[in-house]
C-alpha cells in the first residue's frame, strides 16, 4: 500500500522503476524528432503546385537521380553543385546498374526557374540515353470551396 522508505531490512524491492526508461525514451523521442527533417536528400527547391500530382515512392531513394535546379544558374545531383555540361555523364554513373525499366531521371524545378532551362536539362538527359524523365510537383492545398462551379 504504501513506499517502501529504505529503513527495514534491506530487502528485494519488488516494484518495477520505470523512470529511467522513461527518461530514455523521451530523449530518443527528441533526437528522432530533430534528426528526421534532415534526412532529406536532396537539395531544397520551391516546387510548382499542381492539383493531380502522381506520388512516386522511388523519387526519395539514395540510388534514385533526381535532378535539383532551385535557379536557373545552379544544378544539383543529390546534394552535389555540378554543372549543367556534367549532368549527362553523373546520370550514367548513378543508373548504370539499374534495369531499363528502372532507369527514371527525376527533375525538380524551381517555380522560378525559365521554362528553356528546364528544357535544355531535359534534352541533355534524353541525349544521354535516358527516356524516362519525371518532372516533380507538389500537391495544391484545397481551398475548401469545393467543386467547379462557384457563386453567380
Amino acid at each position: 500500500m504504501g513506499m517502501a522508505t529504505g529503513g527495514g531490512e534491506g530487502g528485494y524491492v519488488a516494484d518495477i522503476n520505470v523512470t529511467p526508461m522513461v527518461d530514455v525514451m523521451l530523449v530518443l523521442l527528441i533526437i528522432f524528432m530533430v534528426i528526421a527533417p534532415m534526412l532529406q536528400s536532396g537539395v531544397s527547391v520551391a516546387l510548382p503546385k499542381s492539383k493531380y500530382p502522381d506520388p512516386d515512392p522511388n523519387i526519395i531513394k539514395d540510388t534514385s537521380a533526381v535532378v535539383a535546379i532551385p535557379n536557373d544558374d545552379q544544378f544539383f545531383i543529390g546534394r552535389d553543385k555540378v554543372a549543367r555540361a556534367d549532368i549527362p555523364t553523373r546520370i550514367r554513373n548513378i543508373l548504370k546498374d539499374k534495369r531499363a525499366d528502372e532507369q527514371v531521371v527525376y527533375i525538380k524545378s524551381g517555380k522560378e526557374v525559365k521554362y528553356g532551362t528546364v528544357v535544355s536539362v531535359i534534352d541533355s538527359i534524353r541525349d544521354a540515353g535516358f527516356d524516362r524523365i519525371g518532372l516533380v510537383a507538389e500537391k495544391e492545398k484545397s481551398t475548401g470551396q469545393g467543386g467547379a462551379g462557384g457563386s453567380r
